[in-house]
Formats: structure tokens, sequence, C-alpha cells
């Protein structure tokens, strides 16, 4: 008999998990309580593979042997409840393909940055011609690259909840960047509880892997107190290097790591702002580990174009700029963009609120932003929060309204920011496709 293995969730994750699961021998049976996009539905039909969609057939998903579950399932749901109770095992996708490869890993998490760092990293040992996938929340899934594809090493981007579903598995390298509020909402509102989630990404290291992180984050320095890390511990901050680790004297970013020094120019790096000065060194440690020279790193940390929706500068229309940074789903992203900004700012904000608290913001809006275009079902929050700091506030209900909007309500030198601290998924389908309708609608000013 073969053993049987359940998919939850018919994306990227769960169709490369499916593919995987078959080339392993499995009985493998796919279930999405949306409808399946034509593209993966194909897929499916040509391996041959049961699926169904628009339902969970709960009596055939309760007989499995093993669950894997894609990370936007919360851990709440009724029927990951019932698999609990039944003792059947609940993983993600990185900890299902973690069992059929031996290639070394990069694992790199934070509540920001961590896209950005990921392909950054996967740009630097690319160019050095080495032979690398990029998988977790950025480029194909883990999963199909491993039945597919061999690689020697996998540059991994991780969400907390994507760790959360993780046990055996290991980084080799594992990059912490910073945690600050996220996502409460699929943490009871209790903020050690995602903590605890974040690192996660250093379980079952040891001594011979290595721990990268950030030494100017607090909460991060007061868990190493609490922790015992067995891995190397590298850490990165702005204040002047340790040995081994990273940080920033006389304008040059300068890395220590094995008896080996590595320094550019911080005007240099293609990445700018303090939030990408921290993204280039975590990426600049965790190439080194992988004996990458220093003039190819040079060249790839100022040669790197940067990541689409993430302040990405789209377009000038009569001399108004229009940013795109619907990567922003938290306020501390948001945080970084309004801080990078010179100009006077109309800020585009709102969607699904995560437990927010918008009170960091505060400062930061009275000083760079003359109008709000709050953008979503609900915007209450946003109001409370900035009426009374902001001259104008008005509301939208579509990218279309709010570009508009925008538009009119900014001047020649002005930049519109969209940039909204909030999930996407109350009128779109994700940041991509909030990001590709504001370019879309600047287009058609």
């Amino acid at each position: 008999m073969k053993k049987s293995v359940v998919i939850l969730g018919a994306g990227e994750s769960g169709l490369g998990s499916a593919i995987l699961a078959q080339k392993q021998g499995f009985a493998v049976f796919v279930s999405d309580l949306g409808k399946i996009k034509e593209k993966y539905k194909n897929v499916l039909l040509q391996h041959h593979i049961e699926f169904e969609e628009g339902q969970h057939s709960e009596e055939k998903i309760l007989k499995s042997e093993t669950v894997i579950k894609s990370p936007g399932i919360p851990d709440t749901a009724p029927l990951i409840q019932k698999l609990h109770k039944n003792g059947i095992p609940v993983i993600s996708e990185i900890e299902f393909a973690g069992r059929y490869t031996n290639a070394k890993t990069i694992c790199i998490t934070g509540s920001n940055g961590k896209t950005t760092t990921t392909l950054l990293t996967y740009h630097i040992l690319k160019n050095a011609g080495l032979n690398v996938g990029l998988a977790g929340n950025v480029g194909k899934s883990f999963a199909g690259q491993v039945a597919n594809e061999q690689h020697d090493i996998y540059v991994i981007e991780l969400s907390s909840f994507q760790l959360d579903g993780m046990y055996d598995f290991k980084a080799d390298v594992a990059v912490l960047l910073n945690i600050t509020p996220d996502h409460l909402d699929r943490y009871g509102y209790h903020m050690q509880n995602y903590v605890d989630s974040k690192f996660r990404i250093i379980q079952n290291q040891t001594k011979n892997d290595f721990f990268i992180c950030c030494s100017d984050d607090e909460i991060i320095q007061k868990e190493l107190e609490k922790r015992e890390i067995k891995a190397a511990c590298i850490p990165f901050g702005l204040k002047d290097p340790v040995e081994p680790g990273a940080g920033i004297s006389d304008e040059k970013l300068i890395i220590n790591f094995n008896q080996k020094q590595f320094s550019m120019s911080i005007l240099d790096l293609s990445l700018q702002g303090k939030h990408n000065t921290y993204n280039s060194m975590a990426a600049g440690i965790a190439s080194m580990v992988f004996e990458i020279r220093n003039e190819q790193l040079r060249e790839s940390l100022a040669g790197f174009q940067g990541v689409e929706h993430r302040l990405e500068r789209f377009l000038r229309v009569h001399g108004i700029e229009f940013v795109n940074d619907s990567k922003a789903t938290n306020v501390n992203s948001t945080w970084y963009a309004l801080e990078s900004m010179h100009k006077p700012v109309v800020w585009i904000a709102g969607g699904i609120d995560k437990g927010n608290d918008y009170s960091m913001l505060k400062s930061l809006v009275k000083e760079k932003v003359k109008a709000i275009v709050c953008l979503g079902k609900d915007n209450s929050k946003l109001h409370a929060a900035f009426d009374t700091v902001a001259k104008n506030v008005v509301d939208a209900s579509s990218m279309e309204e709010a570009v508009k909007a925008a538009y009119y309500l900014a001047r020649n030198g002005d930049t519109v920011l969209l940039s909204p601290a909030c999930a996407s998924f109350d009128l779109f389908e994700n940041y991509e496709d909030r990001g590709n309708q504001f370019k879309e609608q600047v287009r058609n000013l």
C-alpha cells in the first residue's frame, strides 16, 4: 500500500508538494477550498494527480497519513484542529521538501526586508557561478525544485507561517533580520508567540551552522539572552563591525568573517537607505559563508536591481512621482518607506488591518505627509489614527479611485506613495495584484 499524503491548497507551494510527493511514491490528493487556477489545474491533470476544488472532503482528508498545508491556512481552522486531534502530522511544504534534498540552505526571515535580502543573496551567489535555487515566499516552490531540478544551495525566504509548519528541517545558514509586531491576529495578539515563531529559524542548528542576526534589534537581543544558540552567531548592525560580524565605519560597510575582511563604501551600494544597508550586510555575510570572492561580492552589491512592489519608483506624471511599495504589508515597512521620502507625500494606505498600531507613524506623517488616501473596506482605524495629524484624509474603494484622488491632491514635485501597512485581501488577490493595479491606474492618468 502506498503511503497517503493530502495537500491543502493548490497554489505554487501545494502544486510543488504534489509533484514531489508523487515522485516519492505517495498516493496524493490535493484539496482546495477555493477555485484552483487554470495553469495549476492543467499540471495536476498532466500528472494524473487526484484533486478537488471548492470544498474539503473531510472524511478523505482525515484518513491521510501526512497533511501538507498552505501557509495561508491558520492553525485555528476547524479542519486543522481535527487533524491535530486525530494525531495526523500537519507540515509545511518546506518541511516536506527538506526531507528529499541534501542541498545547503540559506533561510531568511524577519518582519521586514525578507524578499529584498533573499533576492540579493540569490543574486550574489548566482553571479558567482554557483548552482543556486530561489524558493519559499519568492521564486518557484522549494518542493517543485527538489522534484525537478538539482541545486547545490537554496536561498529560501520564510514567513512565520511557514516556520510554524517546520519541525525537523534545518537551516545551514539562518538569517533573522528584525522582529516588529506583525500578523498578531494569527498569534492570539500575543507578541511572544510571534517572536517564538520567528526563532524557529534556528531550530535543529548545530555548532557547524551559522546564525546571522541584527545586533541593533532590541527584541532579538533580548531573546538571545534567554536562549542557548548552538550555531556560530554572526551579528550585523550600523555601529563599528565586530569579529566575526558586519558594521559601518567611516561610511564603509565592513564584514569580518573567517579571518577575511570585506569593505565597500555605503554610497556604492545599489540599495540605498538604512533598512537596505541591513539587508546588504545580511546578504553579504551569508554569501561569505560560501566563500564568495570580495570583488564578486562588491560587484553584486553595487549592481542589484531591487524588488518589484518594494519602494519601486515607477513613473512621473506632470512632475509627480509615483512610488509602488505595495509589499509594505505592515506598519514597520511603511515607516521605512516614509522615512526614505524627501518630498511632500500623498500616502495611499489601508487594507486588512492585522492588529496594527499606527502610533509609530504619527511623527513621520506629521513631518512628511500632506494627504492620506485610505483604500480599504474598513478605514476606521486609519481615520482614528490620522484625522488629527494630516490635513486631508479621504476614502477610496478601488485602486482607480485611490490613484485619481492622490493625483488630484498632489502637486508638481510631490510624491504619491502606495505603502498600505496592511494586507491586501479585502480588495485584491495579493500585494502583487495591488501593486500591478496601482501601476496600471497610474499609466491611465
